[in-house]
């Protein structure tokens, strides 16, 4: 058995790969998952639809590559962070839709931690803000909002997960109620230092602590999926969340390395070793990977809205059919117009955090069409990459040598240009750019020796292209000053 199969649970889809011992991909499957939107600023999903969809997408990967589960050796998860879920303790049933980690509905909860001056206690134990992007505030709000949920929540008879928990839970029948430490430290309810629950955060927030899953290293014998699902009885030893499995799989694994993952959102961190560094200019200090009881720290930019904004121009304002058309019409929009989307359909994350902003186009004339939105929703990708650039190098960072970039939209050679211009750093593309998947597949291998150590996954790391920054320093300085002036004119706090 030298394969290894990762679950990939994923915002807007669901997908499954198998990989050798090479990270060669064998087969994959993927669904597409829908969202729902009750409210302004609010987006759920169905619990059922994502098990349902990890289920099929495992076995269409085995399937597409004509393989069955007698040689897959291990199984690995990884998932979109924050999302929330409560389920029963003893049937499994969900007791609401689960909270995507997009959904703003926490507001208010963390303006009343703010208003009780416990901010700064946030900040300190979990590395985190006071902002509704985090599972905190969605725990509190489903206590406080699902008839009976804090009663049974007390009596024990409700369970807290994260996606990966949820998914953990349903494949070993019931059996492990458990996370590991990169989705725990994504909570603000967890102490990233000690590396356990915090039992001052829970009191601020009135969670009872027996509803949280055990937390393990993301290299951890986490339990067996039943038999019954794939054919076999197969061990789950890796799972991490989506952007630390990413960083494993581009292999930035040593202190100053730094990736972005392009999907739904953009999510940029850089390795800062054993030190958990606390940033002045309101970036997050989180857990890359903890092996061996150990954890490695990072510093992590969150942008909520990334490919989310194609999305948005694709099946809202019906510019196109599919997002591989962006790249055409990006090229072929007049450069004279300076169209400037400021996409904060769900308020702003790094560096601003303002759960009350908006979006906004600016520089509409006559003659602005598909082409030049679709370029602004691009360039508005690649300017809030900048943001974080900015906030990490006022916390001390230099800058890094390269920026290694995956996720769904890399695929695209004009965004990858430009976002090398406006940063004015060398951007790598790998040769396997499914790097979340990867990641948790070489998480689950070390386990069970299917893999190497850390530093033979570093060694099969590959580039597929490279994008040197060509654009002239002043003009990209211009550029990114017009991109500032719009943010501050959607800030609700300006």
């Amino acid at each position: 058995m030298t394969s290894i199969l990762a679950l990939d649970q994923g915002t807007t889809s669901t997908r499954s790969i198998l990989f050798d011992a090479s990270g060669r991909a064998l087969g994959r499957a993927q669904i597409e998952l829908p969202q729902h939107f009750p409210q302004s600023g609010w987006v759920e999903h169905e619990p059922e639809d994502i098990w349902r969809d990890s289920v099929a997408s495992l076995k269409g990967a085995l399937d597409q590559a004509g393989r069955d589960a007698q040689e897959v050796a291990a199984i690995g998860i990884t998932n979109q962070r924050e999302t929330t879920v409560f389920w029963d303790r003893e049937t499994g049933e969900p007791l609401h839709r689960a909270i995507v980690w997009q959904d703003r509905r926490g507001a208010a909860i963390c303006d009343r931690l703010k208003a009780e001056g416990l901010e700064d206690l946030v900040r300190e134990r979990s590395g985190l803000l006071a902002d509704p992007y985090f599972s905190g505030s969605k725990i509190v709000w489903l206590l406080e909002n699902v008839h009976g949920a804090r009663q049974r929540a007390e009596a024990g008879k409700l369970a807290f997960g994260t996606i990966d928990s949820f998914m953990l839970w349903r494949l070993t029948g019931g059996k492990v109620h458990a996370t590991d430490a990169t989705n725990a430290a994504r909570t603000m309810i967890f102490d990233i230092h000690r590396q356990d629950w915090d039992d001052d955060l829970l009191k601020a927030l009135k969670i009872p602590r027996q509803i949280l899953p055990e937390v393990l290293d993301n290299d951890a014998e986490f339990g067996i999926a039943e038999s019954g699902l794939l054919g076999r009885a197969i061990p789950v030893t890796g799972m991490a969340g989506d952007q630390q499995a990413a960083t494993i799989g581009q292999a930035c694994l040593k202190p100053g390395m730094m990736k972005s993952t392009y999907g739904t959102g953009c999510f940029a961190l850089m390795n800062t070793g054993r030190e958990a560094v606390a940033s002045q200019h309101r970036l997050l200090t989180t857990i890359a990977y903890r092996l061996n009881g150990v954890a490695t720290y990072a510093l992590e930019g969150s942008i909520f809205v990334a490919g989310a904004a194609v999305q948005w121009l694709r099946d809202e304002l019906k510019l196109f059919d599919s997002a591989a058309e962006t790249e055409a019409l990006a090229r072929a929009a007049d450069p004279g117009q300076r169209v400037i989307l400021v996409p904060a359909f769900v308020g702003l994350g790094a560096p601003y955090w303002d759960a009350h902003a908006r979006g906004a186009i600016f520089g509409l004339t006559r003659a602005s069409g598909p082409a030049e939105l679709t370029r602004a929703a691009l360039e508005a990708v690649c300017f809030q990459t900048r943001d974080l650039l900015e906030a990490m190098e006022a916390d001390g960072s230099e800058a890094p040598v390269a920026l290694r970039v995956d996720g769904g939209m890399v695929v695209n050679d004009w965004l990858l240009q430009f976002l090398a211009d406006i940063l004015g750093v060398r951007v790598e593309r790998p040769v396997v750019t499914e790097t979340t998947a990867l990641g948790a597949a070489f998480l689950a291998g070390i386990k069970v020796g299917v893999c190497d150590d850390a530093e033979a996954i570093a060694a099969l790391w590959r580039s597929e292209a490279r994008f040197e920054p060509q654009m002239e320093a002043a003009l990209r300085d211009e550029l990114y000053q017009g991109w500032t002036e719009a943010v501050a004119r959607v800030r609700s706090e300006d």
